[in-house]
């Protein structure tokens, strides 16, 4: 298929023209996670990025790069978001033009039930990774029944949480058929990550073993975000996502190899996958 490229840039345009990015998650121990995926949306071109983490998390969090936003929430006795957090974010439900939730989020009742909310009530896209995926698992009367667009992004072993495993059916067509029972897209990370919407499906070529380390996912999540809050539909955002994100990883691999790449690195090659894949239009 031929990948989709972004809108043009108006020379008079502002951080408010390329969209408003939210990414819910960290916790103590998985900062980190939702780190890259702020710096990944950022990279990806989203004009402003805000990241909501548990009070606890804030500080850590906001460290690590300066030119995304924190937002602090509420958290239990671990850590991690509590029932009033959901409350907070209730009141800001309409500030953001994409949302995503998942990584470093942490699994817990409250949890369940503060992702359960996002995917039935946000009118807004939402991506979904991670934890998230777990918590939504455990509720499929609410993957019934989403309230927006939504891209579910998760490896194979967490895609057991929304399809058990079928040993006559493969993963593949397991999520084309999720993906059209619920009519969201569906990104199946892996050697050769798989988008499907159960209409159409996209398997992507870019990419190599050096990626394979923690915390290239959440780098995803936050790149697909960005390009959804740039106009992209979720579709052309998820296929265009999945296919920089690789590319990066193969730019930064011919300069650093791969056994030692980290994720950070596919935050810094970005850019250059973006432009490279702009000048091929």
């Amino acid at each position: 298929m031929k990948l989709p490229q972004l809108p043009p840039r108006e020379a008079a345009s502002h951080k408010g023209d390329y969209g408003r990015a939210v990414l819910i998650g960290g916790s103590p121990g998985m900062t980190g996670a939702i780190g890259l995926a702020g710096m990944g949306a950022l990279r990806g071109g989203a004009g402003l990025v805000t990241l909501g983490v548990p009070t606890a998390c804030q500080s850590v969090v906001a460290a690590y790069e300066p030119s995304y936003m924190t937002w602090a929430l509420t958290a239990d006795s671990q850590g991690r978001l509590d029932t009033a957090a959901l409350e907070l974010i209730k009141e800001r439900q309409g500030d953001f033009t994409c949302w995503a939730c998942g990584p470093g989020l942490g699994r817990s009742d409250a949890l369940v039930e503060l992702v359960a909310w996002l995917y039935e009530n946000l009118e807004q896209p939402l991506i979904i990774d991670a934890d998230a995926i777990y918590a939504l698992g455990q509720r499929e009367e609410a993957l019934a029944t989403p309230a927006g667009p939504r891209i579910l992004t998760p490896h194979p072993g967490e895609f057991q949480y929304l399809k058990p495993a079928d040993e006559r059916t493969s993963d593949e067509t397991l999520a084309s058929e999720l993906a059209q029972t619920y009519q969201v897209v569906i990104v199946l990370k892996g050697h050769r990550t798989l988008v499907t919407d159960g209409q159409q499906s996209f398997c992507n070529d870019t990419g190599n073993p050096g990626m394979a380390t923690g915390g290239s996912g959440d780098v995803l999540t936050g790149l697909i975000t960005a390009l959804v809050c740039q106009g992209l539909d979720p579709w052309s955002a998820a296929c265009l996502g999945v296919y920089l994100h690789g590319r990066a990883g193969d730019l930064a691999a011919e300069q650093l190899g791969q056994a030692g790449m980290i994720a950070s690195d596919l935050v810094k090659f970005l850019p250059a996958a973006i432009s490279e894949h702009e000048r091929s239009a």
